[in-house]
């Protein structure tokens, strides 16, 4: 825990971080574009791999069956479907080429790629 006046370095160095953090409209536009789905009532039930399993019956109603770990692949990624399936090919976020944002749009990339949803 720790206060005032420590605290004030502590708050102008969070600031600092913020104000030089990298900004990107595309990322805004992307929480824009969910939230509206949500507003619209567009966000279908959560897939059943994804539910909760730990209670008892839970693997009866078949939820948290067929989870695939992406940390136990060798590249980190999984072929699942983690969306509704109403929401499945919604894609929200398309990252620029601004910026430090086309680190984003490259890992954006070659996640489509490794995934075997490439597009031009």
């Amino acid at each position: 825990m720790i206060g005032f006046p420590e605290a004030a370095l502590t708050l102008s160095h969070a600031t600092i971080a913020l104000a030089l953090a990298p900004k990107s409209n595309a990322a805004t536009m992307a929480i824009g574009a969910a939230m509206e789905d949500v507003r619209k009532g567009h966000a279908g039930p959560v897939p059943m791999h994804l539910r909760d399993g730990h209670y008892k019956g839970a693997a009866k109603l078949g939820h948290a069956q067929g989870y695939v770990y992406p940390h136990d692949l060798p590249e980190g990624i999984a072929a699942q479907q983690y969306a509704p399936e109403e929401l499945k090919d919604r894609e929200y976020y398309t990252p620029t080429r601004h910026g430090a944002e086309a680190r984003y749009a490259d890992a954006v990339e070659w996640t489509r790629k490794h995934l075997g949803r490439g597009r031009s």
